[in-house]
Protein backbone atom coordinates (compact mmCIF):
# COMPACT_ATOMS: atom_id res chain seq x y z
CA UNK A 1 0.00 0.00 0.00
CA UNK A 2 1.33 3.78 -0.49
CA UNK A 3 1.92 5.91 1.92
CA UNK A 4 3.68 9.36 2.45
CA UNK A 5 7.12 7.46 3.20
CA UNK A 6 9.97 7.74 0.66
CA UNK A 7 10.83 4.69 -0.89
CA UNK A 8 14.91 3.16 -1.10
CA UNK A 9 15.21 0.43 -4.19
CA UNK A 10 17.89 -1.83 -3.26
CA UNK A 11 18.40 -4.47 -6.19
CA UNK A 12 21.03 -6.93 -5.31
CA UNK A 13 20.50 -7.28 -1.53
CA UNK A 14 21.78 -10.02 0.68
CA UNK A 15 23.16 -10.82 3.87
CA UNK A 16 26.21 -8.24 4.19
CA UNK A 17 26.12 -4.76 2.48
CA UNK A 18 22.65 -4.53 1.24
CA UNK A 19 20.85 -5.36 4.42
CA UNK A 20 23.01 -2.72 6.18
CA UNK A 21 21.93 -0.49 3.11
CA UNK A 22 18.17 -1.40 4.01
CA UNK A 23 18.70 -0.76 7.69
CA UNK A 24 20.36 2.54 7.24
CA UNK A 25 17.67 3.95 5.09
CA UNK A 26 15.09 2.58 6.86
CA UNK A 27 16.31 4.02 10.32
CA UNK A 28 15.81 7.71 8.27
CA UNK A 29 12.28 6.71 7.57
CA UNK A 30 12.32 4.96 3.81
CA UNK A 31 10.31 1.84 3.32
CA UNK A 32 12.37 -0.23 1.57
CA UNK A 33 11.94 -2.47 -1.60
CA UNK A 34 14.65 -5.64 -1.44
CA UNK A 35 15.25 -7.10 -4.76
CA UNK A 36 17.34 -10.15 -5.16
CA UNK A 37 16.64 -13.65 -6.69
CA UNK A 38 15.85 -16.02 -3.83
CA UNK A 39 12.40 -15.08 -2.10
CA UNK A 40 13.24 -17.22 1.11
CA UNK A 41 16.51 -15.39 1.51
CA UNK A 42 14.51 -11.92 1.17
CA UNK A 43 12.00 -13.08 3.54
CA UNK A 44 14.40 -13.45 6.07
CA UNK A 45 15.81 -10.46 5.71
CA UNK A 46 12.45 -8.63 5.95
CA UNK A 47 11.62 -10.30 8.92
CA UNK A 48 15.16 -9.18 10.34
CA UNK A 49 14.45 -5.54 9.57
CA UNK A 50 10.82 -5.82 10.85
CA UNK A 51 12.22 -6.85 14.32
CA UNK A 52 14.20 -3.53 14.26
CA UNK A 53 10.98 -1.39 13.31
CA UNK A 54 11.86 -1.10 9.65
CA UNK A 55 9.10 -1.56 7.18
CA UNK A 56 9.95 -3.59 3.97
CA UNK A 57 8.58 -5.26 1.04
CA UNK A 58 10.53 -7.91 -0.55
CA UNK A 59 10.48 -8.39 -4.77
CA UNK A 60 12.36 -11.33 -6.62
CA UNK A 61 14.45 -10.45 -9.77
CA UNK A 62 16.95 -11.77 -11.89
CA UNK A 63 19.54 -8.81 -12.17
CA UNK A 64 20.72 -10.67 -16.09
CA UNK A 65 17.38 -9.96 -17.25
CA UNK A 66 16.39 -6.52 -18.18
CA UNK A 67 13.20 -6.78 -18.88
CA UNK A 68 13.05 -8.44 -15.63
CA UNK A 69 14.62 -6.02 -13.73
CA UNK A 70 12.30 -3.50 -15.09
CA UNK A 71 8.92 -5.31 -14.42
CA UNK A 72 10.29 -5.58 -10.84
CA UNK A 73 10.83 -1.96 -10.22
CA UNK A 74 7.52 -1.34 -12.34
CA UNK A 75 6.07 -3.43 -9.07
CA UNK A 76 7.70 -1.59 -5.99
CA UNK A 77 6.39 1.50 -8.11
CA UNK A 78 2.93 -0.03 -7.85
CA UNK A 79 3.11 -1.45 -4.91
CA UNK A 80 4.68 1.11 -2.23
CA UNK A 81 5.29 4.06 -4.67
CA UNK A 82 8.17 6.08 -6.52
CA UNK A 83 11.80 5.15 -6.04
CA UNK A 84 13.55 8.45 -4.33
CA UNK A 85 16.44 6.71 -3.83
CA UNK A 86 18.42 3.28 -5.89
CA UNK A 87 20.99 1.58 -4.87
CA UNK A 88 22.28 -1.34 -7.79
CA UNK A 89 24.34 -3.63 -5.54
CA UNK A 90 24.05 -6.91 -7.34
CA UNK A 91 27.14 -8.60 -8.60
CA UNK A 92 28.47 -11.42 -9.57
CA UNK A 93 31.62 -12.82 -7.35
CA UNK A 94 33.45 -15.70 -9.53
CA UNK A 95 37.27 -16.48 -9.87
CA UNK A 96 38.78 -17.25 -13.51
CA UNK A 97 41.26 -15.68 -15.37
CA UNK A 98 41.12 -13.58 -18.71
CA UNK A 99 43.11 -16.42 -20.15
CA UNK A 100 40.77 -18.89 -19.47
CA UNK A 101 37.09 -16.97 -19.24
CA UNK A 102 34.37 -18.00 -21.72
CA UNK A 103 32.95 -15.86 -23.64
CA UNK A 104 29.76 -16.90 -22.74
CA UNK A 105 30.39 -16.56 -18.59
CA UNK A 106 31.83 -13.23 -19.90
CA UNK A 107 28.52 -11.56 -21.35
CA UNK A 108 26.27 -13.36 -18.36
CA UNK A 109 28.10 -11.82 -15.81
CA UNK A 110 28.59 -8.64 -17.35
CA UNK A 111 24.35 -8.85 -17.73
CA UNK A 112 24.25 -8.82 -13.75
CA UNK A 113 27.59 -6.41 -13.12
CA UNK A 114 26.69 -3.50 -15.60
CA UNK A 115 23.29 -3.68 -18.09
CA UNK A 116 21.20 -4.68 -14.79
CA UNK A 117 22.42 -1.08 -13.04
CA UNK A 118 21.77 0.26 -16.93
CA UNK A 119 18.36 -1.21 -16.78
CA UNK A 120 17.35 -0.38 -13.28
CA UNK A 121 18.25 3.07 -13.23
CA UNK A 122 16.13 3.52 -16.83
CA UNK A 123 13.03 2.13 -14.67
CA UNK A 124 13.00 4.68 -12.01
CA UNK A 125 14.08 7.54 -14.29
CA UNK A 126 10.68 8.59 -15.32
CA UNK A 127 9.34 9.22 -11.79
CA UNK A 128 12.43 10.68 -10.68
CA UNK A 129 12.52 13.29 -13.63
CA UNK A 130 8.61 13.96 -13.25
CA UNK A 131 9.68 14.78 -9.40
CA UNK A 132 13.08 16.83 -10.46
CA UNK A 133 14.81 14.61 -7.52
CA UNK A 134 16.85 11.55 -7.06
CA UNK A 135 19.58 9.82 -5.65
CA UNK A 136 21.35 6.94 -7.51
CA UNK A 137 23.99 4.93 -6.07
CA UNK A 138 25.76 2.68 -7.50
CA UNK A 139 28.07 0.02 -5.57
CA UNK A 140 31.36 -0.08 -7.39
CA UNK A 141 35.04 -1.76 -6.37
CA UNK A 142 38.52 -1.08 -6.65
CA UNK A 143 38.89 -4.17 -9.53
CA UNK A 144 37.89 -0.93 -11.60
CA UNK A 145 40.80 0.81 -10.59
CA UNK A 146 43.36 -1.79 -10.05
CA UNK A 147 42.00 -5.17 -11.92
CA UNK A 148 42.89 -8.19 -10.13
CA UNK A 149 43.52 -11.48 -12.98
CA UNK A 150 41.92 -13.58 -10.67
CA UNK A 151 38.56 -11.81 -10.82
CA UNK A 152 39.03 -10.91 -14.75
CA UNK A 153 35.37 -10.48 -15.23
CA UNK A 154 33.95 -9.01 -12.24
CA UNK A 155 37.20 -6.15 -12.43
CA UNK A 156 35.12 -5.54 -16.36
CA UNK A 157 32.60 -5.34 -14.52
CA UNK A 158 33.22 -2.54 -12.26
CA UNK A 159 34.93 -0.94 -14.60
CA UNK A 160 31.81 -1.10 -16.71
CA UNK A 161 29.33 0.10 -13.58
CA UNK A 162 31.54 2.87 -13.01
CA UNK A 163 32.02 4.37 -16.41
CA UNK A 164 28.25 3.69 -16.40
CA UNK A 165 27.64 5.78 -13.55
CA UNK A 166 29.81 8.81 -14.36
CA UNK A 167 28.00 9.17 -17.75
CA UNK A 168 24.81 8.95 -15.86
CA UNK A 169 25.87 11.58 -12.94
CA UNK A 170 26.77 13.69 -16.13
CA UNK A 171 23.46 13.19 -18.25
CA UNK A 172 20.86 13.27 -14.92
CA UNK A 173 22.74 16.66 -12.49
CA UNK A 174 20.59 18.94 -14.79
CA UNK A 175 17.89 16.80 -14.22
CA UNK A 176 17.75 16.98 -10.52
CA UNK A 177 18.96 13.74 -9.96
CA UNK A 178 22.17 13.15 -8.15
CA UNK A 179 24.20 9.76 -9.44
CA UNK A 180 27.14 8.38 -7.78
CA UNK A 181 29.44 5.33 -7.73
CA UNK A 182 30.94 3.99 -4.09
CA UNK A 183 34.19 2.04 -5.48
CA UNK A 184 34.92 0.15 -2.70
CA UNK A 185 38.67 -0.98 -2.76
CA UNK A 186 38.82 -3.83 -0.24
CA UNK A 187 36.75 -7.23 0.82
CA UNK A 188 33.66 -6.35 2.17
CA UNK A 189 33.92 -7.61 6.04
CA UNK A 190 32.69 -7.04 9.57
CA UNK A 191 35.52 -4.97 11.81
CA UNK A 192 37.40 -3.96 8.51
CA UNK A 193 37.41 -0.40 7.52
CA UNK A 194 34.72 -2.08 5.11
CA UNK A 195 32.51 -3.29 7.11
CA UNK A 196 29.17 -3.42 6.07
CA UNK A 197 27.60 -0.77 8.36
CA UNK A 198 30.66 1.68 7.94
CA UNK A 199 30.41 1.55 4.06
CA UNK A 200 26.46 1.43 4.26
CA UNK A 201 27.24 5.17 5.73
CA UNK A 202 28.93 6.68 2.68
CA UNK A 203 26.28 5.77 0.62
CA UNK A 204 24.10 7.57 3.12
CA UNK A 205 26.34 10.35 3.46
CA UNK A 206 26.17 10.69 -0.41
CA UNK A 207 22.60 11.37 -0.36
CA UNK A 208 22.58 13.60 2.00
CA UNK A 209 25.07 15.71 -0.12
CA UNK A 210 23.21 19.28 -1.12
CA UNK A 211 23.14 19.79 -5.04
CA UNK A 212 26.72 22.04 -4.53
CA UNK A 213 27.91 19.64 -3.03
CA UNK A 214 27.52 16.03 -5.02
CA UNK A 215 30.35 13.68 -5.76
CA UNK A 216 29.84 11.15 -8.69
CA UNK A 217 32.24 9.20 -7.29
CA UNK A 218 33.27 8.10 -3.00
CA UNK A 219 36.25 5.68 -3.57
CA UNK A 220 36.54 3.74 0.00
CA UNK A 221 40.35 2.72 0.51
Amino acid sequence: MMGTQPVCTIVGVGPGLGVSLARRFGREGFRVALLARKRAALEGFSQELSREGIESATFTVDASDANDVKRAIAQVERQLGATEVLVYNAAVLRQGLPSQLSPDILVEEFKVNVIGAAASVQAVLPSMRSNRRGTILLSGGGLALDPSPLYASLAIGKAGIRSLALSFAKELRPDGIHVSTVTICGLIQPGTPFAPDKLAERYWALHQQPAEQWQAEDVVR
